[in-house]
């Protein structure tokens, strides 16, 4: 049984009594009477050949109360499209795929490229992005989750806990977070979420003072989890990163956009294992070590705009007092292993706090020679602005492209 106790600036939601899933659907079913709900799911087509997602599409067959699930689909040409078409046409609620490759959406995407409001990187950030833009263009839902699709432990209790309290009438949350302990196998797992964010926050903490927006951030009990919801109108003006500060980015900007009883986080299983990174200890543009430095950089960029000002000087002691904090952190976590009868290789521990203490040099260099870089993709205000068809185009490109798959099967 998960504590009761609330920390940080923000709401948290615990799972206390394992109240049932057929519980949890019940009060979803009466609350999609008021506030239709969607799903999106990003994903890459090599995940339909996988483990997780054929198991997710299996538990989402058994959801009621969605009005609609959206599907970005990457990596996937013409033919994998076809076969993709296939495999979500079980899904019994009203589905799209956004097939990203496809010569309707590349077009599309280079209008907007040419007026300077499309993603510049490919990427789960674009994937995400047009897939918000498709869920307002539809209109079809008032609260939408979204999250990933290589879970190997998913069942659809989480979807339920996730949209929960977003989704309840008389609850006033406009965004929610999912948490979970990553722990598979025997083994605790989140390395980057425990071994880099955490204690890289405490170190801003101590080297930058006192500071509302990392006690925000600091508040978040897993704050890479790949699970959130919100509220439809979440969408039009948030900025997202089109790197692997994706997580970091979207909670930077529901601070930035609402007040923090408007938010909150929420228990959605008590085990989690998904798809694991390599570290990538020689290889800064890969693995853990490329996700680091664009972690790193997306809270130095937050910070710079709230007047933060950073020096090499600066980042020099940040490493030393995130070296410090993060070795301690390996000590509470091998303990807490122990007791659990988890496996913790602390060495391995050790070797990924030293290159996270490089990458942040490693950032906050690259953050000082090119402090015009605008990683976000632009918000979706923007876009109807610059293009104001944009969301008729969206829909129409990806009938079309169903279209073509429902004649090449007839």
């Amino acid at each position: 049984m998960a504590d009761f106790h609330q920390n940080g600036i923000i709401t948290t939601l615990h799972n206390l009594s394992h109240r049932s899933i057929e519980d949890l659907e019940y009060d979803l079913q009466h609350f999609s009477h008021f506030r239709p709900m969607g799903l999106i799911l990003p994903s890459l087509f090599s995940e339909l050949e996988g483990d997780a997602l054929p198991k997710i599409v299996n538990q989402l067959k058994e959801v009621s109360y969605l009005s609609e699930i959206v599907i970005g689909l990457d990596r996937a040409d013409r033919e994998q499209y076809f076969h993709a078409c296939e495999f979500f046409s079980e899904l019994p609620q009203h589905h799209r795929i956004l097939w990203n490759e496809g010569p309707r959406l590349q077009a599309l995407d280079k209008e907007l490229g040419e007026l300077g409001v499309s993603p510049k990187e490919l990427g789960k950030g674009r994937n995400v992005w047009y897939c918000m833009g498709y869920t307002l263009a539809t209109g079809r839902s008032e609260s939408i989750a979204l999250h990933d699709c290589d879970i190997v432990t998913y069942d659809r209790g989480l979807l339920a806990r996730l949209l929960y309290p977003v989704a309840h009438p008389q609850f006033n949350y406009e965004f929610c977070k999912g948490y979970y302990a990553r722990v598979a196998d025997g083994k605790m797992n989140g390395r980057v979420s425990r071994l880099l964010v955490t204690p890289l926050i405490r170190a801003l903490k101590r080297t930058l003072g006192p500071n509302e927006y990392l006690d925000f951030m600091d508040s978040f009990r897993y704050p890479l989890a790949g699970e959130f919801s919100f509220r439809k109108d979440v969408l039009t003006d948030i900025r997202i990163p089109s790197d692997w500060g994706l997580e970091i980015g979207v909670l930077s900007e529901v601070y930035r956009n609402y007040a923090n009883n408007r938010l909150c986080q929420v228990d959605i299983a008590d085990t989690y294992d998904h798809k694991h990174q390599d570290l990538s200890l020689n290889d800064a543009e890969a693995g853990l070590s490329k996700m680091s430095i664009d972690i790193n950089k997306a809270l130095f960029r937050k910070l710079a705009t709230y007047g933060q000002t950073f020096t090499s000087e600066t980042f020099r002691s940040l490493k030393a007092t995130y070296f410090r904090i993060a070795l301690d952190f390996v000590e509470t976590y091998n303990n807490d292993a122990k007791m659990n009868g988890l496996v913790l290789d602390t060495h391995s521990e050790e070797k990924a706090i030293e290159m996270f203490a490089q990458n942040i040099m490693t950032a906050g260099q690259r953050f000082l020679e090119a402090p015009m870089e605008r990683p976000f993709i632009p918000s979706w205000n923007r876009v109807v602005s610059a293009m104001p068809d944009v969301f008729d185009r969206l829909i129409q490109a990806v009938e079309d492209d169903r279209a073509e798959f429902l004649s090449q099967k007839g």
